[in-house]
């Protein structure tokens, strides 16, 4: 049985300009699509055979990674369950110039393994950490599970969210596409990387038209892939504008998977995603004034997710402080 260690997969990428999104920066949804990819790396060859996204955990860009630099993806297995594996992902930026290395980003994902009919199946096989740091990793990752889960059952109790009434603020945005092969890693499942590039960019497109400037992808928060989106659906995105506050704006999509011939429409997943507006681009942001009461309660939770960003960024840099390179 392999140790964490020995299951990292990384995966190293060249940032061309055709990635980038804001003036001179990857676009965030590109970023997304290679940590999903080098996640499903490391899950697939622990599994033995095909992994599908469960869910993310929250996702913070620290650094921006610029035109010219180098992506360093580094992906491990952390943990498995039965049919589930813990995946964490660390991304770094690398200037070829100096050599100068900054981490990027940090974020954890959860893979199902499945057989070829799409359904869940054993994984059959195990990590076994190292030493105690190891073995910390181990129990961080299985404590992560237990939160995902009763974060789940919180979401469904509550409802499927905020991104759902259509937005009372007034600002909105809705795409429909259908899934086409080249959208799927296996067989008819719609890659997960495939999905969160084309949130993101549902997402961007809600918030330059309302800042009218260069923005840059800052944070996507935790989400969880409710049920499987199929080669031949309809993906409906609808984005709304919850929040906007000096430098900064937070957008909810909401994620619809529609079976076309029998008009059937599923929950796939909603998502909150911080854009901020570049410095270069001069001041803040002309601040959202709501016009009725729904909208100034979907702001007031907007601020309250927003203060918890600030916090988990604080701790995140200050673990990555004492926390050896992987």
């Amino acid at each position: 049985m392999p140790t964490i260690g020995e299951t990292i997969a990384e995966m190293v990428q060249y940032v061309f300009p055709q990635y980038a999104g804001a003036p001179g920066q990857i676009y965030g949804g590109r970023m997304m699509e290679w940590i999903t990819t080098a996640g499903t790396l490391a899950a697939s060859r622990l599994a033995r055979g095909p992994v599908v996204l469960g869910a993310m955990d929250d996702m913070d860009f620290l650094h921006p990674v610029r035109v010219g630099d180098i992506a360093i993806l580094r992906a491990r297995v952390e943990w498995i369950g039965r049919t589930s594996l813990e995946v964490g992902v660390r991304v770094y930026s690398e200037r070829p110039e100096t050599g100068a290395r900054h981490v990027t980003l940090a974020s954890h994902l959860a893979f199902v393994a499945i057989d070829e009919k799409g359904a869940p199946r054993a994984v059959g096989a195990q990590v076994t950490p190292a030493d105690p740091r190891e073995a910390a990793i181990a129990e961080t990752a299985r404590a992560r599970r237990e939160a995902r889960a009763a974060r789940r059952a919180l979401r469904a109790a509550g409802g499927a969210g905020e991104a759902e009434d259509g937005g009372a603020c007034g600002w909105r945005f809705e795409s429909d596409r259908f899934v086409f092969p080249e959208d799927a890693l296996y067989g008819g499942l719609m890659f997960a990387g495939r999905l969160l590039f084309a949130l993101d960019e549902a997402a961007a497109v809600l918030a330059v038209r309302y800042a009218r400037a260069p923005l840059a992808t800052a944070s996507l928060d935790a989400l969880d892939f409710r049920c499987p989106i199929r080669v031949g659906d309809i993906v409906t995105l609808r984005g709304t504008l919850n929040r906007v506050g000096g430098r900064s704006m937070e957008i909810g999509v909401q994620v619809l998977a529609e079976e076309p011939f029998t008009g059937e429409v599923r929950h796939s997943s909603t998502a909150y995603l911080t854009f901020v507006k570049l410095r270069s681009a001069g001041g803040g942001l002309v601040p959202l004034e709501p016009p009725a009461p729904a909208a100034g309660m979907r702001e007031a939770a907007a601020a309250l997710r927003q203060a918890a960003r600030t916090e988990r960024v604080r701790r995140l840099r200050e673990s990555l402080l004492n926390e050896p390179e992987w």
